[in-house]
């Protein structure tokens, strides 16, 4: 599945669908809500018209039941003055005042007119119905009054128009922003990796990128890192072979001029021993003697810097680590019964694709390095494991370890302290791991002593060429 393209599309959808769909509805509401007004000009006409109707016909009312009252055409309701604290509210109300007379609203809404008389120790109430409640009509043509009025302060064309300005510049503003923050998630792993290929095409193998990413941008950053580390390695691994390749020019030169020496210096003292007297034979032949091992003592250098300097010819086939790294402690053990021996072997079986006699060679030497490290009571372990596709043989030992100082110079040509020791045979040992498209590389003891890993491709993965080295 295709993350990134879909990530595109999605982000093309909440860009556009979900404003489109935000300005519709607002548009749709703005305008159903502005259809729904009704001209304010008529309703202020017909508001007047109303109110002026409505005065007339209070007050006809008013002098046709002040009409009926006078010319004794209406009964009135007779309240004395005696029972003042029983009377309706309007009537005490009306009292009060000392007015003469007045028109008072009763009944449902204002239904009923009230003609209210003033006369010596008593109040007449004259009254008649009306067809229309006052009240109510009042009170209607009040709310339409305040209703125009409230339109006609403002500006109901120029209101939509800015509320539908900022209605829709906020939801432009919005959508704007989550597409920039949308575009910089996307943009910006790219961003990075387009910065990491800049680093490393500069020669800084060292750079890694970071990413919590599961898509197609997270596994090219995965694949960078991998790539940049496999550069890193493969570098290394350059200059080590570029620097062994100077040794190598230097050892067999060396072993040529120092071969063509020692054969006539050993010929002649052994001529010498063979003419010399008997008075001093004894002392010659012991100076002969020191002489002739000097001189062996040199061949035995010479052929380990030939060997160095040697190309052996490739043989690569299919191995059994386990049963190898058996073959080889099962070797040295009968040579070091005072090492106490520990193998762990992978259950599974790791096979190695590589040159028999080169993956011995290397077993041995750091099987004898650790066992000699240990020393008389101490602990040897080689294990076998498989991790990422490759396949590995560790040798740990409980000697002293090694100094910061042996670590810078663990694989390089140097000159050695320890009893027939050369001083080659870690850089031997990681030639031929290198040859054989693999390494060998110094890890974290667990026995507090050395440790050292031995890489070799897996057979599974075929055979890995010495030039990806």
């Amino acid at each position: 599945m295709n993350r990134l393209r879909n990530k595109l599309i999605v982000i093309f959808l909440a860009a556009t669908v979900v404003p489109w769909a935000a300005t519709l509805w607002i548009t749709s509401s703005l305008l159903d809500r502005s259809l729904s007004y009704s001209s304010t000009r008529e309703l202020d006409a017909l508001s007047r018209s109303l109110q002026k109707t409505g005065r007339e016909f209070y007050q006809q009312a008013c002098q046709e039941l002040k009409f009926a009252a006078t010319t004794n055409r209406s009964t009135p309701q007779r309240f004395a003055e005696s029972d003042r604290n029983r009377w309706p509210e309007p009537l005490q109300t009306f009292w009060s005042s000392g007015d003469a007379e007045r028109f008072v609203l009763e009944g449902d809404g204002g239904d009923r007119l009230e003609y209210l008389v003033r006369r010596p120790g008593m109040a007449l109430v004259y009254s008649r119905p009306l067809a229309i409640p006052m009240n109510r009509v009042s009170a209607q043509i009040r709310t339409a009054r305040e209703l125009v009025n409230g339109e006609q302060s403002r500006d109901l064309r120029r209101g939509f128009i800015y509320a539908w300005v900022l209605t829709a510049s906020a939801a432009w503003l919005a959508s704007l922003a989550i597409l920039a923050f949308l575009a910089h998630r996307v943009s910006g792993p790219i961003q990075q990796l387009t910065a990491g290929l800049s680093e490393l095409a500069s020669g800084n193998f060292c750079v890694r990128l970071k990413s919590r990413r599961d898509d197609e941008i997270g596994r090219a950053i995965e694949a960078f890192n991998h790539t940049a580390g496999q550069l890193e390695q493969n570098r290394d691994r350059l200059i080590y072979l570029t620097q062994l390749a100077s040794w190598e020019t230097l050892a067999r030169k060396m072993a040529h001029e120092v071969k063509n020496s020692l054969t006539p210096i050993r010929l002649t003292v052994e001529e010498m021993v063979a003419r010399s007297g008997s008075a001093d034979r004894g002392f010659l032949e012991q100076a002969a003697q020191i002489v002739v091992e000097e001189v062996e003592s040199l061949e035995r250098r010479v052929r380990a810097f030939s060997q160095f300097s040697a190309e052996p010819p490739m043989r690569p086939s299919e191995l059994d680590l386990n049963a190898l790294v058996e073959d080889r402690v099962a070797f040295l053990r009968t040579g070091h019964p005072e090492i106490h021996y520990e193998v762990r072997l992978d259950e599974n079986g790791p096979r190695a694709t590589a040159d028999e006699d080169l993956v011995k060679g290397i077993l041995v030497n750091l099987l004898e390095n650790a066992a000699q490290a240990a020393g008389a009571g101490g602990n040897v372990r080689a294990s076998t494991q498989v991790s990422n596709g490759k396949v590995a043989v560790e040798v740990h030992d409980s000697g002293p370890g090694l100094s910061e100082q042996a670590r810078r110079t663990l694989f390089q040509p140097t000159i050695s302290f320890k009893k027939n020791g050369m001083g080659l045979g870690l850089s031997i040992a990681r030639k031929s791991a290198l040859l054989s498209g693999g390494d060998l590389v110094a890890v974290p003891g667990q026995l507090g002593g050395a440790a050292f890993r031995l890489v070799l491709p897996n057979s599974s993965h075929g055979v890995e060429k010495s030039s990806d080295c």
